[in-house]
């Protein structure tokens, strides 16, 4: 029996995907859990595995397509079975005769061209050939609108300022488009406030080195700050639902799991990976997962479930000796928190100046889902929970 391939839905608000790639050609054998084709979300370009055993025929769509959800693009069938014919809605196949038949029509400047003749002279005619100017998008400022020498040169020379260079043009990639064009749409819809707040990270520091020790031994998993921040805003988020909700266009959805994901850097662009039920999970399970998520993310072999029903966002740039910065929000997340270096300052502790490990957390929020009194809430119990991490994760 023949099985669909279809354009698979990846995220809660996804209406299409672009396939990037096919693993396998038509009339290739597949088995099933085999990696099949490349699709490009909002979020990430991830993998697809073959749902049977069989081989790959009827294929519809090729790279750089884009395919609604649910579509069927190609079949998985037996040997000697032949795939399953679609028939092509009536109004679309009148359309496509239509198109057909449809005769070309020349754009303005050709016809205005091709009704004067266009008249050139013979060195502009010249000239145009050399630099590689279509004369139909010449207005000629001679005799009766002649084409002129002058009138080529001065369009080459407008052309050679308005074109940047080779070396400043970069094709981005579909990483790189994707963050481009999620970060602005997130920037110009969502109405961002953020809140910040320094806290001391002594406790956290302690905690991490003992805990570091037994994770060595015990499971060979090198725990991180960022782990450590994953279980214990986790847990916060159990006492704070509308930070972990999402905004569903005019309502506001409440998220049951507390699914954390991690913004990764990768060679050109970021991913956000997701750690499913991390309020569940112990912390070497965290940190196992988390890496395993870096590694696929940098190697671009994210799989769907990968990127899948994140509710909250965790962005830190500790790493690079950022003090503090502000994150662009996740739709349809309500929230993201920024994360910045664990430095040494001077600070008062009972009254009397003293060095003490700090970090500044700014949370960015959607103010259409939280309000300032309940972000500056979540982060003084974010606060406490890092003051004493022990006690939350254990």
């Amino acid at each position: 029996m023949a099985i669909s391939v279809v354009m698979p839905a990846l995220e809660l608000t996804q209406e299409t995907g672009k396939l990037v790639a096919w693993r396998k050609g038509e009339g290739e054998p597949v088995a099933k859990g085999e990696v099949l084709l490349e699709v490009e979300t909002d979020k990430a370009v991830v993998e697809i595995e073959a749902a049977a055993d069989g081989i790959l025929a009827g294929v519809k769509a090729v790279a750089g397509d884009i395919i609604p959800v649910g579509k069927t693009i190609a079949w998985i069938i037996s040997p000697g079975e032949t795939p399953p014919q679609e028939e092509v809605p009536r109004d679309s196949a009148k359309i496509a005769a239509a198109a057909r038949t449809q005769p070309v029509q020349p754009a303005p400047a050709a016809a205005e061209s091709a009704s004067r003749g266009a008249k050139i002279s013979p060195k502009a005619r010249r000239l145009a050939r050399e630099h590689n100017i279509d004369i139909a998008r010449v207005l000629g400022t001679g005799p009766d609108g002649e084409i002129l020498a002058s009138d080529i040169l001065a369009l080459a020379e407008s052309s050679s300022k308005e074109a940047p260079s080779s070396d400043e043009l970069k094709t981005l990639s579909s990483v790189a488009r994707l963050m481009a064009e999620r970060t602005t749409q997130s920037w110009t819809t969502v109405p961002h406030f953020f809140v910040v707040r320094e806290i001391d990270a002594g406790p956290l520091v302690q905690a991490l080195e003992k805990v570091r020790a037994s994770a060595d031994k015990n499971a060979g998993v090198r725990v991180t700050h960022t782990d450590f921040l994953v279980a214990l805003i986790a847990r916060v988020l159990l006492k704070h639902p509308r930070i972990n909700s999402s905004w569903a266009g005019t309502r506001i959805r409440p998220n049951k799991d507390v699914n954390i994901a991690l913004a990764m850097a990768v060679d050109d662009g970021v991913v956000t990976a997701v750690i499913q039920n991390a309020d569940r999970l112990e912390l070497t399970q965290i940190a196992v997962q988390r890496q395993g998520l870096a590694e696929r993310a940098k190697a671009g072999q994210l799989r769907p479930a990968d990127i899948a029903g994140g509710t909250f966002t965790i962005s830190n740039l500790g790493m690079y000796h950022v003090d503090a910065f502000s994150a662009i929000i996740v739709p349809p997340q309500a929230a993201i928190l920024a994360v910045g270096s664990i430095s040494d300052r001077v600070v008062p502790v009972a009254g009397q100046p003293a060095i003490r490990p700090t970090m500044a957390l700014t949370l960015s929020c959607d103010h259409r889902v939280v309000d300032g009194a309940r972000a500056a809430q979540f982060l003084a119990d974010l606060a406490d929970a890092i003051r004493d991490p022990v006690k939350f994760v254990r």
